[in-house]
């Protein structure tokens, strides 16, 4: 398999009485059925920067995560298909047995290490950095999430993808790469949302501005909603687990609690409410992500009782 390319995701109509009413129409791009291991949006903030570290003629990728990060487990795997070794340094203590998702990234070939969550939330500052670079000077360094320039180029790749004319399409936003890619790929009469999986108003902003190079927002073609989070990262309520558990029963597709969840049950809030325009045309990105739902099984069983 090719490095640089995979087929278009799918783009699958989604039909229920809520969007009916409405008057609108509203699809979903099936990222999460790119890659069995390198899911979703994982493969393509991953493609640009593997080209990348095959440039710099690099033979070992360095990254961050969570204990359940889809980054991690899209990482090991993707070291074991392309023949690359990988590092894991992992937010908090390390426990056995392994959850699935660290178990599969061991078993995957990726040599793991774990930060305290103090040092783990100062591993973007100069000099840790720099003491990372002289410790693992033959390793390619890629940022939690795998969010940086390269992921933007990925991700804007999947706009031009969706074969049908839309008006506004949506994403969950984690670190805001992957909406910035979005944005970066849309046509000037397009429109972006993004639905915040943080508690942080005003931060992906910032982020996008970043990723993007740009001196000011472009208020034009994109907007953040920042009250989906459901009371912030990786936290989940009844509301939401009820949503999701409709969601599967009618069309099929599971969500997970952390990014698309949060995702859609914003979408069909917005529904409801009739925020999209009688006649449009609303395009939702799944992108993956679903190694969430283990680390969150505890959580929204509670919900269900």
């Amino acid at each position: 398999m090719s490095i640089v390319s995979l087929p278009p995701s799918p783009l699958q109509p989604l039909i229920c009485d809520e969007i009916e009413a409405a008057g609108i129409q509203l699809f979903i791009k099936r990222d999460d059925l790119l890659h069995p291991l390198v899911s979703g949006n994982k493969w393509r903030k991953l493609k640009y920067n593997l080209l990348e570290m095959k440039r710099q003629e690099k033979g070992t990728l360095l990254t961050f995560g969570g204990a359940y990060s889809n980054h991690i487990y899209a990482t090991a795997a993707a070291g074991k298909l392309f023949g690359f070794n990988t590092i894991g340094f992992i937010r908090g203590e390390a426990h056995t047995p392994l959850n699935s998702t660290l178990a599969y990234a061991t078993a995957a070939g990726m040599e793991l290490h774990y930060l305290n969550r103090e040092t783990y939330r100062n591993k973007d500052e100069s000099k840790f950095v720099e003491n990372l670079k002289s410790r693992f000077q033959h390793c390619y360094l890629l940022p939690e999430g795998g969010s940086n320039e390269f992921a933007v180029q990925g991700c804007a790749e999947l706009v031009p993808e969706i074969n049908i004319p839309f008006d506004t399409i949506c994403a969950a936003c984690g670190t805001g790469a992957t909406f910035a890619g979005i944005i970066e790929g849309l046509q000037p009469h397009q429109k972006a949302i993004g639905f915040s999986a943080l508690h942080a108003d005003g931060y992906f902003e910032t982020e996008i501005n970043r990723y993007l190079n740009l001196a000011s927002p472009t208020a034009a073609n994109y907007s953040i909603f920042y009250n989906y989070h459901l009371g912030g990262y990786a936290r989940v309520t009844k509301e939401l687990v009820y949503f999701m558990d409709w969601f599967k029963d009618t069309f099929d597709i599971q969500l997970d609690p952390v990014y698309t969840g949060k995702l859609m049950y914003g979408i069909f809030d917005l529904i409801k409410k009739r925020y999209f325009t009688p006649g449009s045309s609303v395009v939702a990105v799944h992108t993956g992500g679903l190694q969430g739902l283990e680390g969150m099984k505890e959580k929204m069983e509670k919900c269900r009782q």
